[in-house]
């Protein structure tokens, strides 16, 4: 095992292995910080859902023409990629930066609040960066400024991916990393390493977390149509209850989770979030349908838990005289931060932010698509401090009071930017 490595896995610094910051380079990050946090207001204002980021992608588009940077347009859809070339040869590094908000309605009085509504699944809704989608793509084009006066310290090629549907696509539609990926984005020039980060509301400005290996959940949804025999209530006996049936195959899943997986090696889930059957009190139904989602962190346990699931799921409606089928639905795989290339990286975390402020943590079940890329090439994903220091009560993501404190963003930048020197200049 490497040296860094080890020490990666231990939580340990490893600054005595790398150069100081840039000075230059922070300063530099300094003096457009005030233009950042206007940016991530405007944004945050003018937010657009999943696959209609229109306005959002053309001030990202202008922005990175003014600093003549190659610009590709209506990737995905609505994405915007910009290609920087050094003046000297080398690798290709992406950094990528979600763009998307989501059908939330603001609740706070900030004075850059959003003013959007839209028309989610039929229904109006506000909408909101209620995840930090904003200040992700703000870091980014304050990052691309820095980078794109420094051509003559860039031995290589920065790929700077605005991606859209990271909430995932509407109903019918294809989008997000997966489509980024179909039409290209990591090939001419081929992309040999992408870094990314995300913002936390429940991290303290000024922290960076991370970890090696599976740092955030493969997330499938899954959907079970249950199939019986009506009768009336009264005689069961007369037919086949399908939802008896349910009842038994979700609590026949949990075994999966409590009997079946190595919980030591990584956690698992399984939710079963909606069931819909029947229509009247004295009606035993000929339908059910059950909908969930599985999350994991370890490749063999997915295949293990979904194999078993199917299993679970056919057996046990045959057992009690009905029929049962699953369907699965990948929504992303395991966000996985290549080992090498994590500690390869960890001492710039270290030497920007502090080694006191880098922390190795557990892994989480939410789910970041992502991990798509980072199927393709090796990437390295960290979650960025968010939380005004002493807040005790910070509001969860995807909820109408989620809020992000604008000095957080400065870390981004320099994060980002001094990442992508390293990497590139240490071939």
């Amino acid at each position: 095992m490497k040296k860094l490595h080890l020490l990666a896995l231990l939580g340990l610094s490893t600054s005595a292995f790398a150069q100081s910051p840039d000075k230059e380079l922070m300063a530099a990050a300094e003096s457009i910080e005030d233009q950042v946090i206007q940016w991530r207001h405007e944004i945050h204002q003018n937010p657009e859902l999943s696959n209609r980021e229109f306005e959002t992608a053309a001030k990202i588009a202008a922005h990175l023409n003014s600093l003549g940077i190659e610009v590709q347009t209506e990737v995905a859809k609505t994405g915007v990629v910009g290609i920087l070339k050094g003046d000297h040869p080398g690798k290709v590094v992406a950094l990528r930066a979600d763009i998307d908000a989501l059908p939330v309605t603001e609740r706070n009085d900030l004075p850059f609040k959003s003013k959007n509504t839209a028309n989610f699944l039929g229904s109006e809704t506000g909408v909101m960066h209620a995840c930090g989608h904003d200040t992700h793509v703000a870091i980014l084009m304050g990052t691309a400024e820095i980078l794109s006066k420094r051509k003559d310290k860039i031995h290589g090629t920065v790929k700077f991916v605005f991606q859209p549907a990271e909430e995932g696509p509407p109903p019918g539609e294809e989008g997000g990393a997966a489509l980024m990926i179909k039409e290209g984005v990591l090939k001419n020039p081929d992309v040999d390493a992408i870094f990314g980060l995300h913002i936390n509301s429940a991290t303290p400005v000024g922290q960076i977390n991370y970890k090696p290996g599976g740092t955030m959940a493969a997330v499938e949804r899954f959907v079970v149509k249950v199939k019986g025999k009506q009768t009336h209530g009264s005689q069961p006996w007369g037919g086949v209850d399908p939802i008896y049936i349910s009842a038994k195959i979700i609590d026949g899943y949990q075994s999966i989770i409590s009997r079946e997986s190595n919980l030591l090696v990584e956690p698992a889930v399984i939710t079963v979030g909606k069931i819909t059957s029947g229509v009247r009190f004295n009606i035993i139904p000929e339908e059910a349908e059950l909908i969930g989602t599985v999350r994991t962190l370890d490749p063999d346990m997915k295949k293990l838990i979904i194999r078993r699931m199917t299993e679970m799921t056919e057996g046990l409606a045959k057992t009690y005289g009905g029929s049962a089928t699953i369907e699965f639905q990948n929504n992303t795989a395991i966000t996985y931060n290549d080992e090498e290339l994590t500690a390869q990286m960890l001492p710039t975390l270290q030497n920007v932010a502090g080694a006191e402020n880098v922390n190795l943590v557990k892994a989480t079940t939410g789910g970041e698509d992502f991990s798509f890329f980072q199927e393709k090439v090796p990437g390295f994903y960290f979650f960025l401090g968010g939380m005004t220091p002493g807040n005790t009560t910070p509001y969860p993501h995807h909820t109408p009071d989620f809020m992000i404190d604008d000095d957080g963003l400065l870390l981004g930048v320099k994060t980002m930017s001094q990442l992508t020197l390293d990497y590139l200049n240490a071939q």
